[in-house]
């Protein structure tokens, strides 16, 4: 644990010159991507088993995603402002006591059998993770040189896939698996277990970093306090990070409703005709190629432009979507399990494209930017309202819409210019 105090009675801005500060603090958060990866995709693993449970409609199982997502758009703001006046460490451990806290109210939730709980206890997770994401993507952004953010954030990001990759297995065995072969309450009841586990996790993980000493980080204030031009302003005046927020939005959008179908669109005849535990699993090619797209991406954005590379992934994830919605079988399948690999650089990329050159005001655009995750409630609601009306299979254009976005984001609107007044 040594080599990562700030040095006291000095300025604890972090510099280039501290390089084992940077590897001791990113190694330390990567198991926080880890396990929020972990935990969000375990909502892909709910939804089929909820939507059953309770005889729910597509639209109806997709207020899962709307509880948890719709979260960030509530807490974002106000984490955003906590995270500046306690900082990112501190912020951290309050976020992983808060979604320790929603873990454990699946408990009483599955005792109830209310699906109502169910999404107060997602909404109170999803709080935790929304201040944890607050505190540590910046503060990835931050540790190290700016020009190597984006693919600094993207190689912390594809431990976040690690995850995502591992939590269906758990999910398909520990609740999907189980519930095949029990009814009723015991349904409900197999979330129990599980999400007590992850309870006591985050418990640990908080204590850990409530410990932990790791460098402060005050977003370059010193460089700024005497200067009252640079003081004043606002993060909404800089055009990059507004489209970078609508390119948030309808990123988290489309890869959510994306994974929140899976389940049951390899469950259609026409596609795999699988049984719901096992098409879960296939969720982990998913999300197992965004973890392997990141490891290189990490490694492309050295060599490439950010930009180029998010606009080539978002047209080729237009183009497997684009083919799974008018195939069918194998490749229908293997059309849309792709579009993972291509979505793997997309929300770092973005994400620290967005907050390029903010300076002072970074902890205020990594709030808006956090803000804008709520397109993971509204993406999927919205597709499952047309799922329900127009068929699972074309509902899928909506993810299309969203990714012609992301491919101008990185062509043309991520370009750094001068604050708009």
């Amino acid at each position: 644990m040594a080599g990562a105090t700030a040095i006291p009675g000095q300025s604890n801005n972090l510099t280039p010159s501290e390089p084992a500060d940077y590897r001791f603090a990113l190694t330390s958060l990567t198991s926080l991507f880890f396990l929020w990866g972990f935990i969000t995709c375990l909502n892909d693993i709910l939804i089929p088993h909820l939507k059953a449970v309770f005889d729910l409609s597509y639209a109806q199982a997709m207020l899962i995603q709307f509880c948890f997502f719709g979260a960030y758009f509530i807490v974002s703001l106000p984490a955003g402002a906590l995270v500046k006046k306690m900082g990112f460490q501190k912020g951290i451990v309050i976020g992983l006591v808060i979604a320790a806290l929603g873990c454990m109210t699946f408990y009483p939730a599955a005792s109830l059998q209310s699906y109502p709980v169910f999404l107060g206890a997602l909404f109170i997770l999803a709080s935790g993770i929304t201040v944890l994401q607050v505190s540590a993507n910046p503060y990835v952004s931050i540790l190290g040189k700016p020009e190597t953010a984006s693919s600094r954030l993207t190689l912390t990001q594809a431990f976040n896939s690690f995850g995502t990759t591992v939590a269906p297995f758990f999910g398909a065995y520990l609740i999907l698996e189980q519930a095949a072969h029990d009814v009723g309450s015991a349904s409900a009841d197999a979330v129990q277990g599980p999400y007590l586990l992850l309870a006591g996790m985050l418990l640990v993980l908080a204590a850990i970093f409530a410990f932990l000493k790791l460098p402060v980080v005050e977003e370059l204030q010193s460089e700024t306090v005497n200067d009252d031009a640079q003081s004043e302003g606002s993060a909404w005046q800089y055009r990059h990070l507004v489209l970078g927020a609508v390119g948030i939005f309808v990123y988290v959008g489309a890869e959510v409703s994306i994974g929140s179908f899976l389940v049951n669109f390899l469950n259609e005849p026409a596609i795999a005709g699988l049984e719901e535990w096992e098409a879960a699993k296939y969720i982990a090619y998913y999300w197992g190629g965004a973890m392997v797209g990141r490891f290189v991406g990490a490694a492309v954005m050295q060599k490439i432009a950010a930009g180029k590379v998010l606009a080539f992934n978002a047209l080729m994830a237009i183009v497997l979507i684009i083919t799974a919605m008018t195939t069918s079988g194998q490749l229908a399948m293997w059309a849309i399990l792709l579009v993972g690999l291509f979505n793997s650089i997309m929300f770092p990329t973005i994400f620290s494209l967005a907050l390029s050159g903010l300076k002072q005001h970074t902890s205020q655009g990594s709030g808006i930017l956090c803000l804008a995750i709520v397109g993971g409630a509204i993406v999927p609601l919205i597709q499952g309202l047309l799922a329900d009306n127009i068929g699972l299979q074309i509902s899928f254009f909506l993810p299309v819409l969203c990714y012609i976005f992301i491919a101008y984001y990185g062509a043309k609107g991520s370009k750094t210019a001068a604050p708009v007044n």
